[in-house]
C-alpha cells in the first residue's frame, strides 16, 4: 500500500492581511509556508532594522523583543485556524491568543535575520486549540512555547 503525500499550502502577504486582522505595525509574519491543514505550518518574518521596536529596544545594540517571537508564533497559529474556519465554513468571528506555557527564549534575534515559526499542533476542543512553537533562525532555535487560542462566535 502506498501513502499519498499530502499538498502543502503556503500563504503570501496578500493571503495573510485576507487571514488575520493585525496591520503594521503588528503584523509579525510576511509569509507562511509549508501549511498541512489545520495541523502544522512554519511562518517567516524578516527582521529589518528600520522597525519601529528597535528605537527603543536597544538603540546601540538592536534585540527583537521575546514578547514579539512569541506574538509571531501566535499569528502563525491563528492563522491556520482562521485558514480552517473559512474553509470550513463555521460561525467564528475571530481567534484570540489565551495561554503561553513553557516560553523559553535562547538567543536573541537581530535585524538581517530571517525568523521561521514552525507551529505543530498538539490538540484541539470545541473551541480551543493549542500549539507547539518553535522560533529558529538558520534552523537554530532561537525561542519555543506552547500555546492556546479561543475560537470566538460573537
Amino acid at each position: 500500500m502506498s501513502e499519498t503525500a499530502r499538498e502543502l499550502g503556503s500563504a503570501d502577504i496578500q493571503k495573510v492581511l485576507e487571514l488575520l486582522p493585525h496591520r503594521y505595525p503588528f503584523l509579525m509574519i510576511d509569509r507562511i509556508i509549508e501549511i498541512d491543514g489545520d495541523e502544522s505550518c512554519i511562518g517567516i518574518k524578516n527582521v529589518t532594522v528600520n522597525e519601529p521596536q528597535f528605537t527603543g529596544h536597544f538603540p546601540n545594540m538592536p534585540v527583537f523583543p521575546g514578547v514579539l517571537l512569541i506574538e509571531g508564533m501566535a499569528q502563525t497559529a491563528g492563522a491556520i485556524c482562521c485558514r480552517h474556519i473559512m474553509e470550513s465554513n463555521v460561525q467564528t468571528k475571530q481567534v484570540f491568543f489565551m495561554t503561553i506555557d513553557k516560553c523559553k527564549f535562547r538567543k536573541p534575534v537581530v535585524p538581517g535575520d530571517q525568523v521561521r515559526f514552525h507551529m505543530k499542533k498538539t490538540n484541539n476542543r470545541k473551541t480551543m486549540w493549542w500549539f507547539h512553537g518553535e522560533a529558529r533562525v538558520d534552523g537554530v532555535l532561537v525561542a519555543e512555547a506552547d500555546i492556546g487560542a479561543m475560537l470566538v462566535t460573537a
